[in-house]
């Protein structure tokens, strides 16, 4: 690995704004890449929104959708790679994936696999976990609820990944306009999702973690407290190999923000040379249950 700065994006995804949430998707970018990142991550489904009523008439082919192409140029124009969550629509068949573009085009995409709540409504969950090498780096993604199963990034570790990448739209807490509300709910977040630390200690590896913003409207077919409506309390941060936090959003506010993080080449070299090391360390004879439904 070579050190690399990354940006991790937290914004809302307004339902039926396709074109508005794209525009915001370039903007942000655009601003990542002139702070210098590399590699800009934003939230899980951020382009056509999560669990929208009509997924299925808005999930488009990936590669060749045209959400891709104008994420393939946008990042062309930029000279970066970007990670972007969208509705994927293969064979009338929808799934959660996120897709990851760079200066020379289309890189791979990742499926999510295992559905939280009601998502089992909208996808089917994917079957395989990808590793991109992107020169400086290789990447893998855990989309949101896979990351609640250590060995979805353990066997992207074992696969080669260095840099984990952890897109979300996760729907924890609900909260009013008061300052007081939103605080609370950003710190009860941030608390919860500070549990990645072990995923990036276990696996040496460095994690960035992102979620949607905000309230992305609501669902007719459910009450308006109900916990499955799209509010996303946001969020991101950066972990590295050594379990520390280097990098994070504030705690303040339910609000759009990017953070911005230098990934230290040399910290994943101490912590993948340290003796307790566990990917060198383990015994995979030991853990045939796993592998038992």
């Amino acid at each position: 690995m070579q050190s690399i700065r990354v940006a991790a994006v937290s914004m809302n995804s307004p339902l039926g704004e396709y074109e508005a949430t794209m525009a915001r998707i370039a903007e942000y970018a655009s601003q990542a890449a002139a702070d210098g990142a590399e590699l800009v991550l934003f939230p899980e489904l951020v382009v056509h929104g999560h669990c929208t009523p009509n997924t299925w008439e808005v999930a488009e082919p990936v590669p060749d959708g045209p959400s891709v192409s104008r994420l393939v140029e946008l990042a062309r124009q930029l000279g970066v790679f970007l990670s972007v969550g969208m509705s994927e629509k293969q064979r009338d068949i929808v799934y959660n994936t996120q897709v990851l573009v760079g200066p020379q085009g289309y890189v791979g995409r990742q499926r999510k696999l295992h559905m939280s709540r009601d998502e089992g409504t909208f996808y089917k969950g994917g079957s395989e976990i990808a590793v991109f090498d992107i020169g400086k780096c290789r990447v893998a993604t855990v989309i949101c609820y896979d990351n609640q199963l250590p060995e979805v990034g353990r066997v992207a570790a074992l696969r080669g990944a260095e840099v984990i990448l952890m897109p979300h739209a996760a729907r924890e807490g609900r909260w009013d306009d008061s300052p007081e509300s939103q605080a609370r709910v950003r710190r009860k977040v941030h608390e919860y999702f500070s549990a990645y630390r072990m995923r990036a200690l276990e696996n040496a590896c460095f994690c960035v973690y992102t979620d949607q913003a905000g309230r992305a409207g609501y669902v007719d077919s459910l009450p308006p407290d109900h916990m499955n409506q799209p509010h996303h309390p946001g969020g991101a941060m950066v972990i590295d190999p050594l379990g520390r936090i280097i990098a994070k959003a504030q705690l303040d506010e339910i609000r759009d923000e990017t953070i911005i993080a230098d990934l230290d080449a040399a910290v994943i070299a101490k912590a993948r040379s340290h003796p307790n090391y566990t990917l060198r360390t383990r015994r995979p004879e030991l853990f045939g249950d796993l592998a038992v439904e």
